[in-house]
């Protein structure tokens, strides 16, 4: 048996073509091109079709997965009914559970097939499904919650503007539309993350796609993980200026505490997120933007001091946090915002794996007293 390194760090579990991240070098890539270019470049639906389908789309098959997805956005009937109810349970900052409890019913009410032994469009079907309605039901709970009508999806604004429409009911703003398009391109996928090697333990098993979107969701909901955005927002705000970031920075390191958008499990180097989204949050302008440029600054020289050696720099949810709020986008949403793009990430390892007929089954060092032992 082979021991592998806590939290199997390190450790290459699988193979992929979906994309990979070079920590050292600051740098990470989809497929075969560098995911900062296609975040600057391409929009949301092109890199989709990228992951899916493995190549970046021709025109013609960019009007047709359009469409696809277009068509995949529809809302069932039965599914709305209950949405009120799923609206109004738990906290504010609780949308991934509710979004959870749709997509599982989801999947019950349209019985997406065992992705083992199902024909690889069947499992491509579910995918594109999920892709599509995420940001729908999404948005329809959060405006359910406000006692608010949910808005249906509006195409013609791309995925950013037509998510912006859905949670606010405003025409979006070019420049928006434009920052949270950069955002949701550059965060459909991210190496072999928690949530991602979620997803594919469950299609390993054979599972439907809705159940290994479910499982990376419940994991993607952790304060480790998708969960950091609203958070790295909550410390801008409570460290308020510049000057009070040092102090700040070594209460909570005394205490032991993380610091929320610093420091990554990959980079050693400055998060090329952050530093796509740092443009977009100093090109949108304003108050907030300003405090949080001069805020970055103290908190890395403060870390560099209090932890010398341990390369921490800013990573994507600092920023990410201050483009959703230039952008409008209520803090409670800044995590789902985060999942309706890692939705096509998920998908598209889940098409990986599910062409891989053996179940994922590590094995697990038993550490507790001698075993077999006298009853008593």
């Amino acid at each position: 048996m082979t021991t592998a390194p806590a939290g199997l760090k390190g450790l290459v579990v699988a193979q992929t073509r979906t994309g990979d991240v070079k920590g050292q070098d600051g740098f990470y890539h989809f497929r075969e091109y560098s995911a900062v270019d296609l975040a600057r470049h391409r929009t949301f639906e092109d890199v989709a079709h990228l992951m899916v389908g493995g190549h970046l789309p021709s025109a013609a098959e960019a009007d047709a997965f359009a469409a696809e997805l277009a068509a995949a956005s529809t809302m069932p009937h039965e599914l709305l009914e209950v949405l009120l109810a799923i609206a109004r349970s738990g906290a504010d900052r609780a949308s991934l559970a509710r979004l959870r409890t749709a997509i599982s019913m989801l999947g019950s009410l349209e019985d997406f097939p065992a992705s083992y032994g199902a024909e690889p469009e069947q499992v491509r079907a579910g995918v594109v499904r999920l892709i599509a309605l995420t940001p729908v039901l999404q948005a329809a709970i959060h405006r359910l919650r406000r006692g608010e009508t949910p808005l249906p999806p509006r195409p013609e604004l791309g995925a950013a503007g037509s998510w912006l429409w859905m949670l606010t009911g405003e025409e979006p703003a070019p420049e928006h539309t434009a920052a949270v398009t950069a955002y949701l391109i550059s965060t459909i996928d991210h190496g072999f993350s928690a949530s991602t090697f979620t997803a594919r333990v469950v299609t390993s098993a054979g599972a439907d796609v809705a159940s290994a979107v479910c499982g990376a969701l419940g994991t993607f909901a952790g304060p480790l993980h998708g969960g950091a955005p609203d958070r790295a927002l909550d410390s801008l705000d409570e460290i308020g200026t510049p000057d009070r970031a040092r102090g700040w920075v070594r209460e909570r390191v005394a205490a032991g505490e993380r610091i929320m958008g610093f420091g990554h499990a990959v980079y050693r180097t400055t998060d090329p997120r952050a530093v796509l989204m740092r443009d977009h949050a100093e090109r949108l302008g304003g108050p907030l933007a300003e405090l949080a440029v001069a805020v970055e600054r103290e908190v890395v020289a403060a870390l560099a001091e209090l932890k010398p050696g341990r390369e921490l720099h800013t990573n994507v949810e600092f920023y990410a946090g201050v483009v959703m709020e230039q952008c409008g986008i209520p803090r409670e949403m800044f995590t789902p915002t985060f999942a309706v793009a890692r939705v096509v990430g998920w998908g598209a390892h889940i098409l990986e794996q599910s062409a891989d007929p053996r179940i994922i089954r590590p094995s697990a060092e038993y550490v507790g007293p001698p075993a077999p032992a006298p009853l008593p």
